[in-house]
Parts: C-alpha cells; structure tokens; sequence
C-alpha cells in the first residue's frame, strides 16, 4: 500500500554552510521548502516518490546585504530561478544509515548527487500524527550548479569557497 507523508515545516530545518575568506564558516537556511514523500507503507527503504523544493526568495544568512547578493544573478538569480529542486532516485540502506541518490537542479543546471540519511525513527505523536524523521547530509560544488560569483582579496585569497555543506532535519507527517 503506497503511503504519502508531507513536510512538517515547524519541526524541520534546511541549512548550508560555507566558508568566507577560507578562515570562517557562514550558515544560511531556506525558510520556505517542502517536501512529499511516497513509500510502500512504512518502509522508507522502498521510497516510491521523493520531492524536494526550496524557495530561493526564503534564503537567510541572518544578513539582509549578504541575502540580496545570493538572491542576485551573482549567485542564486531569484528572478529567474525561484527554486531548488531535488528529486530523489534511489535509496541504498545499511541499517538506520542511508544513501539517497538524486537529481538536484540550482539556476537551471541539475547534476547527481548522493546524500547521507540517517533515520531516526517513526512515532505517534501527542496529537495522534505519525512521524518520521531524518538528519540528511551531503556536499557540492557551488561552481558546478553555475553558482560563480567570485572575488579574490588583495593577498590572493578566496572569499567564498566552493564546497556547500548540506545539513537538513526532517520531520515528516504521515497523510490522513
């Protein structure tokens, strides 16, 4: 029996991390995602139907000068590309940990990638909803999904690095 499960935005979180002049990290967040989920009953090893989409407009570094250049053509180009999208393929599992292969698409461009997941289980909540949740992991290469902005400080050093850390906290809510 095919079982849907949607987002639960309250408890769930996307984040990245980079690095600014190689010596910092910056975290930001998508405020505004969502994300729908098809699988044989319970079983998230036999994922059907994986979507993701993020809202560009809702990134946040908690710097309203930093978030209008990523929303700007420089990075993200908000008014041509509105979203992020992430279609999952296939689920290799090993115990609780798994591997989630897919197809991420930012500013038009979409390339494989693989995500680390690890479950943390299924449980009824206080209001009788079923949840499950995941902490989901991963790397990619800026420059790859077109994101090239880049400037070099006067010593010859990188202001933003290539490599985007991926951290998310899922909590998704089994449909009625």
């Amino acid at each position: 029996m095919i079982t849907k499960w949607k987002i639960d935005p309250t408890h769930s979180e996307v984040q990245f991390k980079v690095k600014h002049l190689m010596i910092t990290t910056i975290t930001g967040y998508f405020t505004k995602f969502d994300l729908a989920v098809e699988t044989e009953d319970n079983d998230f090893g036999k994922a059907k139907e994986i979507n993701f989409t993020a809202d560009v407009n809702s990134v946040s570094t908690d710097n309203e000068q930093r978030d209008g250049h990523l929303k700007s053509p420089d990075f993200f180009d908000a008014a041509q590309h509105s979203t992020i999208t992430f279609k999952g393929n296939k689920f290799e599992q090993t115990g609780d940990h798994f591997k989630l292969h897919g197809d991420l698409t930012i500013k038009g461009t979409t390339k494989p990638i693989t995500l680390n997941v690890e479950f943390g289980g299924v449980i009824v909540d206080p209001y009788q909803q079923t949840k499950a949740g995941f902490s989901v992991s991963g790397k990619i290469s800026r420059k790859e999904f077109g994101l090239t902005w880049d400037a070099v400080t006067e010593t010859g050093g990188v202001v933003v690095g290539d490599e985007i850390k991926l951290n998310c906290e899922i909590q998704l809510i089994k449909a009625a």
